[in-house]
């Protein structure tokens, strides 16, 4: 596979670390097997990719309780949260 991810199983939510071997184009999200996780759970995506991949993985993990995206300069940044604890605009450290 051409993105290989790593996970990390936190207490609130799960980290999602991807990598890339190669150069990737969009005809690879018909393959993609992105992980299951539990989606009472948040999720924190990471790594450096093209936006739409970005975009596809935040679709697929839109049932879990938040999204974040990782900005090394901030931190986790929630993108879209079902429950009021994590809001849009939060930052997970």
């Amino acid at each position: 596979m051409k993105v290989r991810f790593e996970l990390k199983e936190e207490q609130e939510y799960t980290l999602i670390h991807f990598k890339l071997k190669e150069n990737i184009s969009p005809k690879i999200l018909k393959d993609l097997k992105a992980p299951i996780v539990n989606p009472r759970k948040g999720v924190i995506l990471s790594g450096r990719g093209p936006i739409w991949l970005y975009s596809y993985l935040v679709h697929y993990y839109h049932p879990t309780l938040f999204i974040a995206t990782y900005d090394p300069r901030l931190g986790a940044v929630v993108i879209e949260s079902h429950t009021p604890k994590y809001e849009v605009g939060n930052i997970i450290k």
